[in-house]
């Protein structure tokens, strides 16, 4: 009974990344089995901020550190807390997980389980006589019925005794038995016809109906618990409920679903060993590397993307990741298969955004803000077609924390599109010549250099930084983003959250800006990628602003990858140009003068990165420590490549446990933590300011 005492105080939650970590006051009601929490101690009086129930709760301590914790109610909803110390975690985690099982328990015995279900799946008969005609008004939903006995109202129940356990186990192989045949009457129908077995109805089912009996397997365990707690009077100490694996064997109801056996530690390549090592945190220097473009050559690479074929030889894999997701879930630690990966990393996605180099330079030689902001949307809506490769909806790879990725473009200043004032801007040509020849230490050259660096700063969540400077133009584009996933049924939505920024220093500007979300649909069919949701571009200093819309496909017509936008000067309310068209294909850009200018980006000009030779790189930097993944892709050997990804993904697990043990905090490389994000730790604004405070000093 004394650990049964109410407790209060506060704790830090997390809200999101751009809110992070707050202060609550949090008060534990064991009698009504609820945490609730307030802003503050002074306003408990007043409604909670928040409510969960603890009854059928888990109370999981963090891996992260010893200070935080999460609290996951039965309905999905999330608490991520943090307490000061670790003895406090111990004891606010300690009294919720005794206030939890009481509670859990209780439930249990005021609610016994049902006496009796019966289940009727009706197949289609034997795989080779599928015969089933389709009429406009019958889907494939009709193809089984599950049927329920009512229980007569007023009477309770008994207690499920083990023979009736024995009963229902019996009755869920006989289930399990029929959906075997489900499935295999559906693969035997034919490839074409009125039915088909790649009907999208018939797919789903396959789905749902292995979600069915994964569920009713779960169901059947926490029975199983329930019954040794009404014969015990209540869970042995310590007792937990987990989620269990499937028990159907994926090999029962796919062609290519068996279990992937991977070879004993000693058969393992050396490559895979050397993945699974963990480095001691001595051995990796986080200094940041100061990278030569000399050093680095231009690209050769050409990773084209896998056709359909590749999609359509795994849907089973597919549909039986569906079948253990929900809607909404997040996916942020679900691990998708590797068929599905591109092959690189997110961190070089970001860099190839950056492949029409010639626009970016061209933003800062606009004459009049107007024109600039105009240029920095140009550039902007040219940047996504190039970042996508290939027309399948493929991810890349999710990247280790600490991983980097380097490169830069070399754009001939002719091919720069400039302007006849342009050399009358913040700086006279001779002070820029000079801040040029103090920036670089060499004499000028015909060409323009833009830089780019990306790390992964977080891993959970995963957030990633990224900068590109062209010091010669002394400009530069910070930003970060958090990428959130989330399954939506037939798609996945990923959300970009995070900002971007971008300095014109001769012009003393800045411009903000955000990123659209993405889709991957039709996941179960030929999967795509669409833009959707809507951006700002805003620049205080001048007033300009712009609107963005990437339009989703509606369900019944309307254009594919359709955007809007319009630039405007806020202090007017005049709009100063519109744009319209699809982000991969044509833009059309009409300006208030009347003018209108087309921009066809399958025929813009994609400058090729320059990168290191994998040899001269670090074995934190992306191509390197994704080599033995990309390779595999590339040679097709499916269960190689994930055998190396599985590699990698184990050894940052380990690294992670040991720094929590050690309480050793991850140190960044190259981005430093300011506020609610993240800056690159040496950007052009604080060399040029240097610069000039030195030339000043010298005068």
């Amino acid at each position: 009974s004394d650990h049964m005492e109410n407790i209060y105080g506060y704790l830090m939650k997390y809200t999101n990344l751009v809110t992070g970590w707050q202060y609550r006051f949090f008060v534990l009601n064991n009698d009504a089995g609820l945490l609730e929490y307030f802003v503050n101690e002074q306003s408990r009086h007043l409604k909670p901020r928040g409510t969960l129930q603890l009854a059928g709760a888990v109370i999981s301590p963090s891996d992260e550190d010893s200070h935080t914790f999460t609290v996951n109610a039965a309905s999905g909803e999330q608490y991520k807390l943090r307490a000061t110390d670790a003895k406090e975690r111990q004891h606010w985690v300690s009294r919720l997980q005794i206030c939890t099982q009481h509670h859990t328990e209780a439930i249990g015995k005021n609610n016994p389980p049902l006496k009796s279900r019966s289940f009727s799946l009706a197949s289609q008969g034997s795989a080779s006589s599928p015969g089933v005609q389709r009429r406009p008004s019958q889907n494939a939903v009709s193809f089984f019925t599950v049927g329920h006995h009512r229980l007569s109202t007023g009477k309770r129940v008994p207690i499920m005794q083990p023979d009736h356990l024995v009963d229902v186990r019996e009755m869920m192989s006989q289930a399990e038995g029929q959906q075997r045949d489900l499935i295999r009457s559906i693969e035997c129908l034919p490839v074409s016809g009125h039915l088909t077995s790649l009907d999208q109805d018939l797919l789903m089912l396959k789905a749902t109906s292995m979600a069915t009996m994964n569920c009713l397997n779960d169901c059947f365990h926490i029975l199983q618990l329930q019954h040794a707690s009404q014969q015990k009077g209540s869970l042995p100490a310590g007792t937990t409920i987990n989620w269990l694996e499937p028990k159907i064997s994926l090999a029962n109801h796919f062609k290519n679903g068996a279990a992937q056996n991977f070879p004993a530690e000693i058969n393992k390549p050396a490559s895979v060993r050397e993945e699974q090592s963990v480095a001691e945190p001595c051995q990796l220097t986080r200094e940041p590397e100061e990278i030569n473009p000399d050093e680095e050559l231009e690209d050769i690479c050409d990773d084209k993307e896998d056709d359909l074929g590749a999609v359509e030889e795994q849907r089973s894999v597919i549909l039986h990741l569906l079948s253990q997701l929900k809607l909404g879930m997040d996916l942020t630690r679900v691990v998708l298969p590797t068929f599905i990966l591109e092959k690189r990393s997110l961190l070089e996605m970001y860099a190839d955004f950056m492949s029409h180099p010639d626009l970016f330079i061209a933003i800062t030689n606009g004459t009049t803000p107007e024109e600039r902001m105009i240029r920095f949307v140009e550039y902007y809506l040219t940047s996504f077609h190039e970042g996508r490769k290939g027309a399948i909806a493929k991810k890349p790879y999710n990247p280790i924390i600490g991983e980097t990725f380097h490169c830069s473009w070399r754009m001939p200043k002719s091919d720069v599109a400039t302007d006849a004032a342009s050399n009358s801007s913040a700086h006279s040509a001779s002070e820029q010549v000079t801040l040029l020849k103090d920036l670089e230490g060499q004499k000028e050259l015909d060409y323009y250099t833009v830089k780019f660096v990306a790390e992964q700063v977080s891993h959970h969540p995963p957030v990633s930084g990224f900068y590109a400077e062209c010091a010669e133009r002394k400009m530069c584009v910070n930003a970060h983003v958090w990428t959130k996933s989330k399954f939506l049924g037939m798609s996945i939505g990923v959300t970009m959250v995070g900002e971007g920024l971008l300095s014109l220093l001769e012009h003393g500007e800045e411009y903000t800006f955000s990123l659209p979300c993405a889709y991957a649909r039709s996941i179960l069919t030929v999967p795509w990628v669409e833009l959707g949701g809507k951006v700002n571009i805003n620049c205080v200093k001048t007033g300009y602003s712009a609107s963005i819309n990437f339009h989703t496909k509606p369900f019944y017509g309307g254009k594919l990858h359709r955007v809007t936008g319009e630039v405007k000067q806020n202090m007017t309310n005049t709009v100063v140009c519109r744009v319209q068209g699809e982000w991969n294909s044509v833009l059309e850009f009409t300006y208030s003068n009347g003018e209108t200018k087309y921009v066809d980006l399958t025929k813009l000009s994609v400058t090729r990165k320059r990168v290191r030779p994998l040899e001269k790189q670090g074995p934190f930097e992306s191509r390197r420590l994704w080599q033995h993944v990309t390779e595999s892709l590339r040679d097709g050997d499916i269960d190689k490549a994930t055998e190396h990804k599985r590699a990698l993904e184990e050894r940052q697990r380990n690294e992670e446990r040991l720094r929590a043990e050690t309480e050793t905090p991850w140190c960044t490389k190259y981005f430093l933590k300011e506020g609610d994000g993240w800056v690159y730790h040496k950007p052009l604004w604080k060399t040029v300011s240097a610069v000039q405070t030195q030339q000043t000093d010298t005068n």
